[in-house]
């Protein structure tokens, strides 16, 4: 018999906005403009300081849209999208892509490379194995042979982003390549919305997506914009640890909310696509925060990837701001690199 508790969170988990974001809808009395939605299978957010509350439905309309666009663009579960038009196509000549999807692509497969593969775009037919994407939740453990087949159709070295006259191209040189940007869709998205604020002439916000938050300035009550790393634990609001981002993006990938058992076994939702199977290591959670979500939102899924140890080399190596949460018997420990030291409000181990 197979006992199913998939999380239907789209993030594995959950960064909380600390304190300093109001809970009033209205910037009366140096609250802060709340406005929200639902995107990407997920949700959106936005606190903005200094706003007339006038503003509210025009600027929400306003973020709806691009974010509706930008999900057109990147979307696994859309057919119609411009990421699952080139996944469709078996060309191997290059296929025109939106300037910001090549972007994201080049960043992806530069992170890609820096955690030895571990972070792979085209991971998409052994997430969608596993039941993890658009296809459904397998009723038994997939085979070593489904598992096999399912390798043979990835690798980062099977796409390149070509840049020529100005446009932008994707190239892959195998027919059924699929690429899959969801582990680095909110953290675009998020930095897109920052971007959107800041053509409004919005400079004090806090704009999230999913598990992927971006902060200019200070709140409406003059604090800086602080969030909450969550425990890793299915109980929310449980406090791990406070940061100020300061200007930064952050994102966290865990292990411990998105997943459902089967054969007896914990499926997480992190797929290695080295191994083609769910990580089984302590490494539950990995926060990081960097210049942009995007960059912060790569990061995290590579190094979840990799495990503990692993991760700490890359992050010593590469200079990374990063928080991370792992099992040790019964008891959950943390381990942060010295780069992440001066975002830290409060740690509560």
């Amino acid at each position: 018999m197979i006992k199913t508790l998939f999380r239907t969170a789209a993030a594995a988990a959950i960064l909380l906005i600390a304190g300093c974001d109001g809970e009033n809808s209205s910037d009366v009395g140096g609250q802060n403009l709340v406005l929200e939605g639902k995107t990407m299978g997920t949700s959106w957010r936005v606190s903005a300081a200094g706003i007339d509350p006038a503003r509210a439905d025009a600027l929400r309309q306003k973020i709806q849209a691009q974010l509706d666009a930008d999900d057109m663009q990147l979307s696994t579960w859309k057919t119609d999208s411009a990421l699952m038009r080139f996944n469709r196509t078996t060309s191997i000549a290059p296929w025109p892509v939106p300037e910001a999807m090549a972007d994201i692509v080049t960043q992806s497969l530069r992170i890609g490379e820096k955690t030895g593969g571990a972070m792979d775009i085209t991971v998409g037919p052994l997430v969608n194995l596993w039941g993890f994407g658009p296809d459904k939740q397998p009723l038994k453990t997939p085979s070593a042979a489904q598992i096999a087949a399912a390798k043979a159709r990835t690798g980062l070295q099977h796409l390149a982003v070509i840049n020529k006259s100005g446009s932008q191209y994707l190239q892959k040189d195998l027919p059924d390549l699929y690429v899959d940007l969801s582990t680095v869709g909110e953290g675009y998205a998020a930095d897109h919305l920052a971007q959107l604020m800041s053509q409004e002439g919005i400079s004090r916000y806090l704009v999230s997506v999913g598990g992927a938050l971006v902060s200019r300035g200070t709140s409406g009550r003059g604090a800086p914009w602080r969030v909450a790393i969550q425990k890793p634990t299915d109980r929310e609001n449980a406090v791990q640890a406070v940061v100020d981002i300061n200007g930064h993006g952050i994102s966290t990938s865990g292990s411990y909310r998105n997943y459902y058992e089967l054969d007896g076994r914990r499926i997480s939702h992190v797929i290695d696509p080295r191994t083609g199977a769910p990580i089984q290591h302590n490494l539950v959670s990995v926060t990081v925060i960097a210049p942009t979500a995007l960059e912060a939102d790569g990061w995290d899924t590579g190094l979840m990837v990799l495990g503990l140890e692993k991760a700490k080399a890359v992050v010593q190596q590469q200079g990374l701001a990063v928080y991370m949460i792992y099992k040790q018997g019964n008891t959950f420990r943390s381990w942060m690199s010295p780069q992440f030291t001066p975002f830290l409000v409060n740690d509560s181990h």
